[in-house]
């Protein structure tokens, strides 16, 4: 078979699926499920280059096969999973059919997602083949940060008046953050504990919020 199936990628495929399987509960009407499989999504994220890079022997295919599949793996989970989601999430707060503003908002969000990972793809090889180890700092909010940013947006959205609005104002600046030119520092270990027990209280709070014990 085509493609490469070692430990290497399995968190990135695992990430993939749960990106797929949020989508189905978003469609369902289930958003808080969706939040669920976008956050451990993220958590994924959060540890697949480092599995990466515990394999010291990969060629230079595998690398950039890595690369490529991790972009990917990003569109759907952190690009297109929130937009559907969103999407969705307009009958929570309207029986009108969701106008073509908002449809279009989402569309824009995925698509800086989409430019920001590219410019990182070609960014990212031109580094490898100047210089060894993990980057330092990202250009641009990684759009991995939607793992977050997400769940905040709606949770603001269940809490406030104007919900749709909150959701839409949100989505234009994390698109906006994708492709300004700001220098990001790669997070470490701690802090990306830390953003895993943020993600675990977004998640928290949009499940009680929906329970109305918010």
């Amino acid at each position: 078979m085509i493609g490469f199936y070692d430990y290497t990628v399995v968190a990135t495929y695992a990430a993939t699926a749960l990106g797929v399987a949020g989508m189905f509960r978003a469609v369902e009407g289930r958003p808080i499920a969706a939040v669920f499989c976008l956050l451990a999504a993220g958590l994924l994220d959060c540890f697949d280059g480092r599995i990466a890079r515990t394999k010291k022997n990969r060629s230079p295919q595998q690398q950039s096969f890595g690369i490529q599949i991790d972009s990917l793996n990003d569109v759907l989970c952190f690009g297109v999973l929130p937009a559907v989601t969103g999407f969705c999430a307009w009958d929570r707060w309207s029986d009108d059919p969701a106008p073509v503003w908002y449809g279009a908002i989402l569309c824009v969000f995925v698509l800086a997602g989409l430019i920001r990972l590219a410019f990182f793809n070609v960014t990212e090889e031109e580094r490898q083949q100047e210089e060894t180890g993990g980057r330092k700092y990202y250009l641009g909010l990684p759009i991995t940060a939607s793992a977050l940013g997400f769940p905040l947006l709606y949770l603001l959205g269940l809490l406030l008046p104007g919900g749709a609005y909150i959701l839409a104002g949100g989505m234009v600046l994390l698109a906006a953050l994708y492709v300004l030119p700001l220098r990001i520092p790669k997070p470490g270990l701690p802090a990306i504990c830390v953003l895993a027990a943020v993600g675990a209280l977004e998640l928290a709070g949009v499940i009680l919020a929906a329970l109305g014990r918010l």
